[in-house]
């Protein structure tokens, strides 16, 4: 768990404009069915303190507030373009963050594209790609990227690097060359961007998601498609953010590790 301590405060407001201005939000309105920006919350808050997580969930709301967090970021917030009516399990979302006066913040399709920040470009940098470049088109948008590692590796190799696992979700399927050397990324639910990654004729696809309907279309063109796990393939951005704001705001920030195994 990543915790830096600092003691500045900052308005929910200042903190959201900034966000909107590193991950360059509005860029996506077009592409990103989810509401990226500020879900929940007052935008004249004082916040000294801000988790980060992957999920907007009950789980993640309560260990917030038992770190005592003013405001919360997450990847998956609660809001996807479809009106969602206040009841079941939303109701008690919404109440809880009210009742403990938590602001809830989301960025989806930009903390997954940043260039520093973001899922896909953070494991990029873990595993020492070179010759980076954007990959992964969604609605006119490169989502991920692609490289050449700096050594041939194998998926196992890969695998280890980026710290994903049966235990986290992790499935291969392992039609490529055993050491890989091309690689195209796109994290959490991207079973389909293989295609492009077929097309490229790149030696591995890196993905959260596996799909049965991708299946053959690997084995029939010879390439590895490592499927990590959604969630362990989205804690890079959020723990990376976690950071950057920390140092360059001067709030403290707390990253909050709920993994799903899926």
């Amino acid at each position: 768990m990543l915790s830096i301590l600092y003691n500045k405060l900052m308005k929910i407001e200042e903190i959201v404009q900034y966000l909107r201005t590193l991950l360059q939000t509005d860029v996506f309105k077009e592409a990103d069915s989810s509401m990226n920006g500020l879900q929940v919350g007052r935008p004249q808050k004082q916040v000294s303190k801000m988790c980060f997580a992957v999920d907007a969930s009950l789980q993640t709301f309560k260990a917030a507030a038992e770190r005592h967090a003013d405001a919360l970021f997450v990847h998956h917030g609660l809001f996807w373009g479809e009106p969602l009516a206040v009841t079941k399990s939303h109701y008690y979302r919404l109440t809880y963050l009210i009742e403990h006066d938590i602001a809830l913040l989301a960025a989806h399709l930009p903390l997954d594209a940043h260039p520093t920040v973001g899922n896909n470009a953070v494991m990029a940098k873990r595993l020492g790609i070179v010759d980076l470049e954007p990959f992964g088109m969604y609605h006119g948008l490169a989502i991920g990227y692609k490289g050449m590692l700096p050594k041939a590796m194998t998926a196992e190799e890969i695998c280890t690097i980026l710290e994903i696992s049966p235990e986290t979700g992790l499935r291969i399927l392992p039609f490529g060359p055993t050491l890989i050397k091309s690689v195209g990324i796109v994290s959490g639910g991207a079973a389909f961007e293989v295609l492009q990654a077929v097309d490229q004729e790149l030696d591995c696809y890196i993905t959260g998601e596996s799909g049965h309907s991708v299946y053959a279309q690997c084995f029939e063109a010879g390439i590895t498609m490592i499927c990590g796990g959604h969630y362990a393939t989205e804690v890079f951005g959020p723990r990376q953010l976690a950071q950057t704001v920390a140092e360059e705001l001067g709030i403290q920030t707390e990253f909050l590790a709920l993994p799903t195994a899926l």
